[in-house]
């Protein structure tokens, strides 16, 4: 099973970064959000990613080029040219990077990777989420369903701290919760070919006629989540999952 990752997006509000680099390729811990979540997939054993590349694909060309030899020892002979590497890390996965158009709307990027896709069940996601989500049960909720398209519904965290009060007394302080009440689009879907019929072309956004058409034709489903999920839309939030990191146990880090 092929998970489809979106990675062409500008990232406008974290232009701090991402003036030099695509959003997906801005490091939590060092190492680019774009492989935490392919480390949580390849952690319930998927490992053939196909990554729609738009705004400065490049950098990400580059990144899994260069994977191998930048990670671990190299021994260069400077006569022949040959470079071999030694020690580090070298996951078993194959990767797909497509070109699916700098200005192409997510829609649009989803229905350019069809043809990778081909006529299987597959899974989509974000390249700037991170979650804790058991990608084992939400496969499982998807096909004892039967329906095209699963969404994994998040609440997603307050802004702010929390406050309950008895009177003026503050009873209760929790910093930045995840909200008690409303769901979101958490994204880490699950989806049958037959959506790409959803979708019109490059100017389609996902979010809008596909998604609207699946749930009127009842065939879109929720797996509900209730525990950790963030994006990384604003410096702000990038510094929240840096924290996350840095606690030596962040929720979403799933593999070893």
């Amino acid at each position: 099973m092929k998970v489809a990752i979106l990675a062409g997006g500008a990232g406008t509000r974290l232009a701090e970064e991402t003036e030099v680099k695509p959003k997906p390729m801005v490091e939590i811990g060092g190492m680019p959000i774009l492989l935490h979540i392919m480390k949580h997939y390849a952690h319930y054993g998927l490992s053939e990613f196909a990554i729609a590349l738009g705004y400065k694909g490049e950098y990400i060309k580059k990144y899994f080029v260069d994977y191998s030899s930048l990670d671990g020892d190299l021994k260069v002979d400077l006569k022949t040219g040959r470079v071999d590497a030694r020690g580090g890390e070298r996951p078993n996965w194959q990767v797909d990077l497509v070109d699916t158009g700098a200005a192409t709307l997510t829609g649009g990027r989803i229905k350019r990777l069809a043809p990778l896709i081909g006529n299987e069940t597959f899974m989509l996601t974000w390249g700037d989420g991170v979650s804790d989500v058991n990608i084992k049960d939400l496969l499982a909720f998807h096909r004892a369903h039967g329906k095209l398209a699963t969404m994994t519904a998040v609440r997603p965290p307050a802004r702010y701290g929390h406050i309950e009060f008895d009177g003026n007394q503050v009873l209760e302080f929790t910093e930045k919760p995840q909200t008690a009440e409303g769901w979101i689009n958490g994204a880490f879907f699950v989806l049958e070919p037959q959506v790409f019929d959803y979708i019109e072309g490059d100017q389609t956004m996902w979010e809008h006629a596909p998604l609207e058409g699946l749930a009127r034709d009842g065939q879109l489903m929720a797996y509900k989540h209730e525990a950790f999920w963030q994006c990384m839309d604003t410096l702000r939030d990038k510094t929240v999952l840096q924290r996350l990191w840095d606690s030596g146990n962040p929720p979403w880090k799933s593999w070893k």
